[in-house]
């Protein structure tokens, strides 16, 4: 196997991975999908942690993570879906 190919594979299943874990947890905030609170619930858990308006500020976040995480995943716009993404987690820190 030439080593380029174990490249791409290798950057393949870092993308897909990171992409996949991203998309999921902004889907917990947007949806509720994997156990996660929804839209209304992150909401008011942003307002209690000072993000204000809280609703607008979780759409923000898990749009953020789930765009970019599914873009990442997909290999599409990468720039962008990396700024997106650590964009979104930027406010986490």
């Amino acid at each position: 196997m030439p080593l380029s190919y174990r490249k791409d594979l290798g950057l393949l299943a870092l993308r897909a991975g990171a992409g996949g874990v991203l998309f999921a947890h902004g889907a917990q905030k947007l949806f509720g999908w994997f156990g996660g609170p929804g839209l209304e619930a992150t909401g008011g858990a942003m307002e209690q942690m000072g993000f204000t308006p809280g609703k607008q500020s979780a759409l923000a976040a898990g749009a953020g993570e789930a765009g970019g995480g599914a873009l990442l995943a997909l290999g599409l716009a990468t720039p962008a879906a990396g700024a997106a993404a650590a964009g979104a987690m930027a406010g986490a820190v």
